[in-house]
């Protein structure tokens, strides 16, 4: 791409709405690459996050159905989580050096969610969650062979259950309209590639 095309907006001020432990969320001034001001562009920062397509032994495919406040559904999506931070908060830059490395995220992620380990991950790609108004990345991972190792050790806001789907059934429920998550569609997507 051309350096001339000259195409970044320059933040002018920026008001933190809310700044607590789980989010920041701002409402900025930008000056247009024509010089034109416009306000209020909102946009958040939240933590970095993992997702994980795990198959089993058997090639199964391992999935958690959990209730998403956005769209007031319970969803079949792959295990994920967010990369644990030292400093407690739930936002922050991709560069941040006091998060939690991703592949032990995931590590975490799918042994809570599932009980399941292994011994075999891929990692797929780093990707903006909703580059249009948020700072985050979600980091995608495949991990293959995984073997149940323990229960759920679930967070204190968890409520999910754990199910095992074949890649044709994966395929159908994303076809339907059954499988919401997009960035967890983006993680099947880029793992197919890999087989």
């Amino acid at each position: 791409m051309s350096e001339s095309e000259n195409l970044k907006w320059e933040e002018i001020s920026c008001e933190h709405i809310i700044q607590d432990e789980w989010i920041d969320f701002r409402k900025s001034k930008y000056c247009f690459p024509d010089g034109r001001t416009f306000e209020p562009y909102y946009s958040y920062s939240r933590r970095n996050y993992v997702v994980i397509v795990a198959s089993d032994e058997d090639d199964n495919y391992l999935c958690v159905r959990q209730f998403r406040q956005g769209i007031k559904e319970v969803t079949t999506e792959f295990p994920a989580g967010g990369i644990e931070r030292k400093d407690g908060k739930e936002y922050g830059t991709l560069s941040d050096t006091s998060s939690e490395e991703a592949l032990a995220a995931a590590k975490r992620e799918l042994l809570e969610e599932t009980g399941y380990e292994s011994d075999d991950w891929k990692f797929l790609l780093a990707v903006p969650s909703n580059a249009t108004m948020a700072d985050n990345y979600g980091y995608l991972f495949v991990a293959k062979n995984c073997k149940k190792v323990s229960g759920q050790s679930l967070d204190e806001t968890e409520y999910l259950n754990v199910h095992k789907f074949s890649k044709d059934e994966i395929e159908e429920m994303i076809s339907e309209g059954e499988f919401q998550q997009a960035m967890h569609i983006t993680a099947w997507l880029l793992a197919q590639r890999e087989n």
